[in-house]
């Protein structure tokens, strides 16, 4: 038979238990009332959401009050604690939805008119990815269900890159100068927000895998891209060397906008030097890797015109430009390459970079 104090602790955490689910069901509804608002350009359905957010606020508030009374009164440990600890963080997280809902709603109201046909079938496909996905990953959360969240995980990653197309089907609305820009910026804003509810979709699955297992989120890694004109010396040295200087921190290729037909032998003869292999190095056309682009979180332009050469990129891809001497020889490129590579790879993941 239980004691009264674990009949108390358990008491305590159905009540944060059913909390969590009541504020997770009032911030999915306010998503979907914010996109119907938008779609129907509903200017009382989208009041009443942005009121319907103090609400939302307030629950928040009440858990996290609950969460460190229940600190405070059991002194938990273990499961209890990891529990407790990522209800915190998720209060704060549905909070933030609530709050996205709340300014999609608020569009509403500097909307001229319901959104063009593209761009309505845009948010629809949006916000039903949204919506799924945060549903997914709240049941994940009260089920302990690790298996849910890592297909969560899993389908957010694969859904990233339709923000792109959203991009340009709004720059496509905006150069045939149908509406009023003011339109295209409210449209933008609602994209951007259902963009983010799908990141901390993400952010409560990483929360069910740590109350069910104990493990954290591990360091994010990187995608990195080196790019110069011909692909046979310096972007080469800078992704092997990168490669080789940190090879848990991500994964690194080279590619040349004019790329010549073998690896300079200045450059293989002077790696070798320092420990690395261009041996079967190879200099790859930008152009082949456009349709991958989308994959690299950075492009690292060497050269002072680089940007300009690279041109385009995705909505979610950073492009960085180098101006290095790269006339200097092969040493000197190497002197001017390395530390900053590490430079850039510690503001990326910290001094503990590896």
């Amino acid at each position: 038979m239980p004691s009264h104090y674990e009949e108390r602790l358990q008491k305590d955490l159905a009540w944060i238990q059913d909390l969590v689910g009541i504020v997770g069901a009032a911030v999915t509804k306010a998503i979907g009332d914010a996109v119907s608002s938008v779609m129907a350009l509903d200017k009382d359905l989208a009041a009443n959401t942005v009121i319907g957010d103090y609400t939302i606020n307030r629950q928040t508030r009440e858990l996290d009050r609950l969460c460190h009374a229940f600190v405070a009164r059991h002194l938990p440990s273990a499961g209890h604690l990891r529990y407790v600890s990522s209800v915190l963080r998720l209060a704060i997280a549905l909070e933030r939805i609530g709050d996205y809902a709340a300014t999609i709603s608020r569009t509403v109201a500097q909307l001229s008119s319901t959104p063009p046909k593209v761009v309505a079938r845009d948010i629809e496909t949006m916000a039903e990815h949204a919506r799924r996905m945060l549903d997914d990953s709240l049941r994940s959360f009260q089920q302990r269900d690790t298996t849910l969240a890592q297909s969560t995980l899993l389908a957010a990653a694969q859904f990233a890159e339709y923000f792109d197309k959203v991009f340009a089907d709004l720059v496509r609305e905006g150069e045939s100068h149908s509406r009023p820009v003011e339109d295209l910026f409210s449209l933008m804003a609602t994209f951007n927000r259902l963009e983010r509810v799908i990141h901390q979709a993400k952010n409560i699955c990483e929360e069910t895998i740590f109350v069910a297992t104990g493990r954290t989120k591990g360091e994010k890694t990187f995608q990195i891209l080196f790019v110069d004109a011909d692909n046979s010396g310096p972007s080469q040295i800078a992704e092997h060397f990168t490669r080789k200087a940190f090879p848990q921190s991500g994964r690194y290729r080279s590619a040349g906008w004019n790329p010549a037909e073998e690896i300079d032998g200045s450059y293989a003869k002077f790696a070798q030097s320092v420990g690395i292999d261009l041996g079967k190095a190879w200099p790859t056309p930008l152009p082949t890797l456009r349709e991958q682009l989308d994959d690299y979180q950075l492009v690292v332009g060497i050269g002072a015109d680089a940007r300009e050469k690279i041109g385009r990129v995705p909505f979610h891809t950073t492009v960085l430009v180098w101006k290095l001497d790269t006339n200097a020889g092969p040493e000197a490129v190497y002197r001017q390459l390395t530390p900053r590579i590490r430079e850039l790879m510690e503001r990326l993941r910290g001094e503990q970079a590896s």
